[in-house]
Formats: C-alpha cells, sequence, structure tokens
C-alpha cells in the first residue's frame, strides 16, 4: 500500500486554520531562552544592552517575517527560502540554501538543542560543577537517536511527543517570569537601574554585539516554519500575517521578561558563569522545589529536538520533488508514512555535529549560515518586485522593511565576519562546497548510463532496505495517516 501525498500532508499539524495562529508562537518558543542568555549576556558587556539587543532582534524577527509572508503568498510552495530563492535567483542559489540547510543549518540546530537537554538533564548531578563533555555527548546522543526512532516509528507518536512535551517550556517560562515580578515587587531590580544596568563589565565591542545578535537570534529560530508549509495552510492571505502580528510581539515579550527575571535573581558573573541559567535560577529562588525548574526545560528541550526532527523532513521532500536531492530522501514508509531515509540522513549529521559539546560556538555557525540567506531572501523580494512589478501579490509590504533588514544584515555579517573569520569562514566553505556536487549532481543531465544505473540500484536498495516509497499525487480524500497499520 503506497501513501500519497496528501496523507503526508494530513500528518502535519498545521493543517487546520484554528490552530494556525497557536503554533507560531509555540514552534518559536524552544531551548533558545534557556541558553542564549548567557551568550548574549557575555557579548553585550551589560544587562542594559543586552535587554536591548533582546527586544531589537525581536523587532527584526518581525521585520524578516512581513518580508517572507509576502513571497510565500506570491510563490506559493512548501520549502520556504529555499523555494523563492530558487525561483527568483536560479536553481545554484536554491541548491546551495538546500545544501546548507541539510549539511549545517538542521543538525547544528538539533545538536544545540540536544546538548542543552543534556545541560538540564545533568546539571543536578553536578550542582558544583560543570558535567563532564564525555557526559553531555553521550546524553544528547540517546535523546537524538530514543527521537529518530519514534519519528521513524509513527507519525502520531512523533505529534503526541510534541504536544506532552511542550507543556516543559511554558511551565518554565511561566514560573521564571512569574518569580522575576515577584523578586522586582520585594525590591530586587539592582541591575536594572540605569546606573547599574549600563555599567559594562568589560569594554563594548562591535564584533561582540554582533555576536550577541546571532545568539539571540537562535531563541527566535522557528519564526519561518510556516513558510516551509505554505501549500499546507488555509487560507494564507489573511492567517500568515496574523500569526506574525500575534506570535512574535508575543514571543519578544517573554523573552525579555524572562531576561528581566534572570538578573532580578543573579548577577551578571553569575548568570555568564552557569551553564544552565534556570537551574541557577530555580536554585537561588525555588528552594527544595528548584527541581521544578531543570526538568520543565529538559522537557522543553527534548520536545525541540522532536520538533526540528519532525519538520526537518519537508524540505528534504521539497528538494527532492525539484530534482536537488537524491529521491531517496524524500520518501516515506510504505504503512507508517514516515520519511525514514531523511530521518537517519538528519541523525547520523546531528551526531557527527556532537563532536564538539561548545554550544555557543556551534550557535553562532548556525546564526551566520542562516542569516546569510535571510539576506539573501528578503533582497529576492526586492529583485522580484523590479522584474516583476505586475505580480499578483495578496500581500504586499513596504520596500523600506526590506531595505530595513538588508542594513541590519550587512552589519551583523559584517562584524560578526570580524569577530569570528574562523566559524565564518568554515561555513561559507561548506556553502561553496555545495557549488561542484550541484555542476555535477544537477546541472549536468547527461550522465553516463552506467552511473544513473548505479544510482537507481542503490534508491531500490535504500527501498527495499527501510520500506519506503516516493508518495504518489494522491487525491484529496486520503486519509489520515497509517501510523497504527504497521
Amino acid at each position: 500500500m503506497q501513501c500519497t501525498q496528501t496523507e503526508v500532508l494530513h500528518s502535519s499539524p498545521v493543517n487546520s486554520s484554528c490552530l494556525f495562529v497557536v503554533i507560531s508562537p509555540g514552534n518559536i518558543i524552544g531551548s533558545g531562552i534557556f541558553v542564549s542568555p548567557k551568550g548574549v549576556l557575555e557579548n553585550c558587556s551589560s544587562v542594559g544592552l543586552a535587554l536591548i539587543v533582546w527586544t531589537l532582534t525581536g523587532v527584526i524577527t518581525a521585520i524578516s517575517a512581513l518580508c517572507y509572508a509576502e513571497l510565500g503568498v506570491t510563490i506559493p510552495k512548501s520549502g520556504g527560502d529555499y523555494s523563492y530563492v530558487k525561483d527568483i535567483f536560479g536553481g545554484l542559489a536554491g541548491f546551495l540554501r538546500l545544501w546548507i540547510a541539510v549539511l549545517v543549518i538542521y543538525p547544528t540546530n538539533q545538536a544545540v538543542i540536544a546538548l542543552t537537554f543534556a545541560n538540564y538533564a545533568l546539571q543536578p548531578l553536578f550542582p558544583s560543577c560543570f558535567p563532564p563533555e564525555r557526559a553531555l555527548g553521550l546524553l544528547a546522543a540517546v535523546c537524538l537517536l530514543l527521537l529518530t526512532w519514534i519519528n521513524c516509528f509513527s507519525v502520531r507518536w512523533a505529534t503526541r511527543v510534541q504536544d506532552v512535551f511542550t507543556t516543559g517550556k511554558l511551565l518554565a517560562l511561566c514560573l521564571i517570569i512569574i518569580m522575576g515580578v515577584v523578586q522586582i515587587c520585594k525590591g530586587h531590580f539592582y541591575w536594572l537601574e540605569p546606573e547599574h544596568a549600563f555599567h559594562p563589565l568589560q569594554p563594548y565591542d562591535m564584533g561582540r554585539i554582533a555576536l550577541a545578535f546571532l545568539q539571540g537570534s537562535f531563541a527566535y529560530a522557528g519564526w519561518n516554519f510556516l513558510n516551509y508549509v505554505t501549500e499546507e495552510l488555509i487560507d494564507p492571505y489573511r492567517n500568515l500575517p496574523r500569526a506574525i502580528f500575534i506570535s512574535i510581539p508575543l514571543v519578544t515579550f517573554v523573552y525579555v521578561f524572562a531576561n528581566i527575571a534572570y538578573v532580578t535573581a543573579m548577577s551578571p558573573q553569575e548568570l555568564m558563569a552557569s551553564n544552565a541559567v534556570a537551574v541557577t535560577f530555580g536554585e537561588k529562588l525555588l528552594g527544595v522545589m528548584s527541581w521544578i525548574m531543570p526538568i520543565s526545560v529538559a522537557l522543553s528541550t527534548f520536545g525541540g529536538v522532536n520538533g526540528s526532527l519532525f519538520t526537518s523532513s519537508r524540505l528534504f521532500f521539497a528538494g527532492a520533488r525539484e530534482g536537488h536531492l537524491p529521491r531517496l530522501l524524500a520518501m516515506i514508509h510504505v504503512n507508517r508514512c514516515t520519511p525514514i531515509p531523511a530521518l537517519l540522513f538528519t541523525c547520523i549529521s546531528t551526531l557527527l555535529m556532537l563532536c564538539t559539546s561548545d554550544i555557543y560556538t556551534l550557535i553562532n555557525y548556525v546564526g551566520f549560515i542562516n542569516y546569510l540567506f535571510y539576506g539573501v531572501t528578503v533582497a529576492g523580494q526586492i529583485v522580484l518586485r523590479v522584474k516583476e512589478p505586475d505580480l499578483h501579490r495578496p500581500i504586499k509590504v513596504s520596500l523600506a522593511w526590506p531595505v530595513i533588514f538588508l542594513i541590519f544584515w550587512a552589519f551583523l555579517l559584517i562584524f560578526s565576519l570580524y569577530s569570528e573569520p574562523v566559524v565564518c569562514c568554515i561555513g561559507l566553505a561548506i556553502m561553496l562546497s555545495g557549488v561542484p556536487v550541484y555542476l555535477f549532481g544537477v546541472y549536468w543531465e547527461n550522465k553516463p548510463k552506467s552511473f544513473n544505473s548505479f544510482v537507481a540500484k542503490l534508491t531500490h536498495l535504500g527501498q527495499k532496505l527501510f520500506m519506503v516509497v516516493y508518495p504518489a499525487e494522491g487525491s484529496e480524500d486520503g486519509n489520515e495517516d497509517k501510523d497504527e497499520s504497521g
């Protein structure tokens, strides 16, 4: 029995317009707010500037989301910025976006979240020191392997895990903000007073401030998730802007007040000395109930890894549909309708990323590459306005917004490259390594028959090994999912 595309789409959690607005903020709020505050504060050098960076990052995220909303309804294809870059700038540019997402962005993002889970899960066992790096890597790997198995086994199980573990981050953040308000009411706001908030712990540096924005942007990751499933959305012309106007201000509010709460309970030095900020916060304010915080954050980050695995398969499908990825990576199990090859590929590449347990280097790594292509995509919006001014645009934003974003984008990339040249250059080198792959795998169409035969045999072997098929162009009355049939 062969699954259809319709059946795969029906297993999506965003296939209902009534859930649309709720899902977007839930998808953005994740592990970042529990790991990024340390990196933002270290690079900003003062509490006041760190809070400004958190606020401005939210504003820039909203601007970029508006630009993506116009592109999403003008080019209504799933695949997000990969589809937009490909249609505007051509196959090579789109392939490089896909290449870097498959090799760097998704694996690195999942590695960071898994390591954050390991940090918070192990921190109570090592109250006076940092957990051993080997223990962090092993627990992160176990988390990743378990969730990969769940996602391979059942779409329904994966969505249930997401629903259950979402409560973890909501509980942790609500508790942090409430405790912060209580602290302020008690008069514990020394580091929020202007003369103390902007006292630099070390000299200000523009390059480090740029890195602070990269660290903060990691916490907002997920704002463009809905653009990856545009074809699945009901009434995107109304719901895309609504999701942006509700979710991003709400997320910004939560992030800023969570950071305010942190500094009501600990000094900047204590915050920067902690690898698990929420655990330290809980130990200071919750007493014997401090165990609630690491458990809540561990639940949140566990669900974050699951959500990233769950959504990554859509990008694989979009790339394979355009001939930019092997068809095997877009295939799904004949009964369970789960994208087993894509999940296993992502799992293996993420395990390789776990070779380093330096979370903040990984965040800089993925942040630089992400912003590089965000800028290319938003520039494509301007190019499309010039090339096709009469194209139907159900959502049309002022060109001032992409211009503002590109000015900020240029500042961020130039100073990030100045501050972390090795990390940024490695990312650029990995991206450019996709050029020969594109020329050989996509651009060169008349390959020898022996090569095509070899690829076909490998694909057939993979199909038999994983029991997967390419989803058929099914009718709209497909069943829900067939997880339970296997």
